[in-house]
Protein backbone atom coordinates (compact mmCIF):
# COMPACT_ATOMS: atom_id res chain seq x y z
CA UNK A 1 0.00 0.00 0.00
CA UNK A 2 1.15 3.18 -1.05
CA UNK A 3 1.23 6.63 1.64
CA UNK A 4 -0.22 9.66 -0.37
CA UNK A 5 2.48 11.81 0.49
CA UNK A 6 5.34 9.75 -1.34
CA UNK A 7 4.02 10.81 -4.62
CA UNK A 8 3.25 14.43 -4.04
CA UNK A 9 5.42 16.57 -6.39
CA UNK A 10 7.47 19.81 -5.34
CA UNK A 11 8.22 22.94 -7.73
CA UNK A 12 12.15 23.00 -8.60
CA UNK A 13 14.26 25.31 -10.14
CA UNK A 14 17.01 23.93 -12.69
CA UNK A 15 20.26 25.45 -11.32
CA UNK A 16 20.85 27.16 -14.45
CA UNK A 17 18.69 29.46 -13.29
CA UNK A 18 19.71 29.93 -9.90
CA UNK A 19 22.93 30.66 -11.29
CA UNK A 20 21.29 33.10 -13.97
CA UNK A 21 19.76 34.63 -11.31
CA UNK A 22 22.67 34.86 -8.89
CA UNK A 23 24.25 36.69 -11.59
CA UNK A 24 21.60 39.14 -12.23
CA UNK A 25 21.35 39.85 -8.72
CA UNK A 26 25.56 40.72 -8.35
CA UNK A 27 25.23 42.75 -11.35
CA UNK A 28 22.54 44.75 -9.79
CA UNK A 29 24.32 45.77 -7.23
CA UNK A 30 27.58 46.30 -8.84
CA UNK A 31 25.62 49.03 -11.20
CA UNK A 32 24.23 50.86 -8.05
CA UNK A 33 27.22 50.84 -6.34
CA UNK A 34 29.37 52.34 -9.24
CA UNK A 35 26.24 55.38 -9.65
CA UNK A 36 26.34 55.90 -6.07
CA UNK A 37 30.39 56.75 -6.21
CA UNK A 38 29.61 58.47 -9.21
CA UNK A 39 27.26 60.56 -7.35
CA UNK A 40 29.37 61.03 -4.25
CA UNK A 41 32.32 62.34 -6.52
CA UNK A 42 30.36 64.71 -8.32
CA UNK A 43 28.86 66.76 -4.56
CA UNK A 44 32.25 66.21 -3.87
CA UNK A 45 33.57 68.29 -6.86
CA UNK A 46 30.50 70.74 -6.58
CA UNK A 47 31.61 71.64 -2.89
CA UNK A 48 35.16 72.48 -3.59
CA UNK A 49 34.14 74.65 -6.55
CA UNK A 50 31.81 76.79 -3.85
CA UNK A 51 34.74 76.67 -1.82
CA UNK A 52 37.19 77.92 -3.93
CA UNK A 53 34.65 80.84 -4.70
CA UNK A 54 34.42 81.73 -1.53
CA UNK A 55 38.91 81.71 -1.17
CA UNK A 56 38.98 83.75 -3.92
CA UNK A 57 36.70 85.93 -2.52
CA UNK A 58 38.09 86.35 0.77
CA UNK A 59 41.51 86.44 -0.81
CA UNK A 60 40.25 89.55 -3.07
CA UNK A 61 38.61 91.82 0.04
CA UNK A 62 41.72 90.86 2.37
CA UNK A 63 44.16 92.02 -0.65
CA UNK A 64 42.25 95.60 -0.93
CA UNK A 65 42.23 95.67 3.07
CA UNK A 66 45.49 95.15 3.20
CA UNK A 67 47.16 97.27 0.31
CA UNK A 68 44.40 99.52 -0.72
CA UNK A 69 44.10 97.68 -4.20
CA UNK A 70 42.69 94.33 -5.81
CA UNK A 71 45.11 92.71 -6.76
CA UNK A 72 46.37 92.73 -10.48
CA UNK A 73 46.25 88.53 -11.02
CA UNK A 74 45.29 85.25 -9.83
CA UNK A 75 49.00 84.33 -9.53
CA UNK A 76 49.27 87.37 -7.31
CA UNK A 77 47.04 86.10 -4.46
CA UNK A 78 48.64 82.13 -5.18
CA UNK A 79 52.04 84.20 -3.56
CA UNK A 80 51.12 86.51 -1.13
CA UNK A 81 47.69 85.35 -0.18
CA UNK A 82 48.07 81.51 -0.30
CA UNK A 83 45.49 80.64 -2.92
CA UNK A 84 45.90 76.77 -3.57
CA UNK A 85 43.82 74.99 -6.05
CA UNK A 86 43.72 72.16 -8.11
CA UNK A 87 44.03 73.68 -11.89
CA UNK A 88 43.62 70.35 -13.24
CA UNK A 89 40.18 70.26 -12.03
CA UNK A 90 39.38 74.25 -11.94
CA UNK A 91 39.73 76.78 -14.83
CA UNK A 92 39.87 80.60 -12.65
CA UNK A 93 39.40 83.13 -15.13
CA UNK A 94 40.52 86.28 -13.10
CA UNK A 95 39.87 89.42 -15.34
CA UNK A 96 40.75 92.85 -13.12
CA UNK A 97 38.67 95.88 -13.93
CA UNK A 98 40.92 98.53 -12.28
CA UNK A 99 42.67 98.71 -8.88
CA UNK A 100 39.36 100.32 -7.13
CA UNK A 101 36.92 98.46 -8.50
CA UNK A 102 36.18 94.81 -7.54
CA UNK A 103 37.54 91.86 -10.46
CA UNK A 104 35.63 89.28 -12.27
CA UNK A 105 36.28 86.30 -11.70
CA UNK A 106 34.65 83.02 -12.73
CA UNK A 107 35.33 79.36 -11.68
CA UNK A 108 35.26 76.23 -14.16
CA UNK A 109 34.43 73.03 -13.91
CA UNK A 110 37.51 71.28 -16.29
Amino acid sequence: MSNRFDNHRTFSIPVRVYKLISIAIFLGIAIIFIVAVDRLGRGQIEKQQESLESAIARDIVQCYAIEGQYPPTLEYMEEHYGLIYDKDTFFVDYQPIAANLYPDYTVLRR
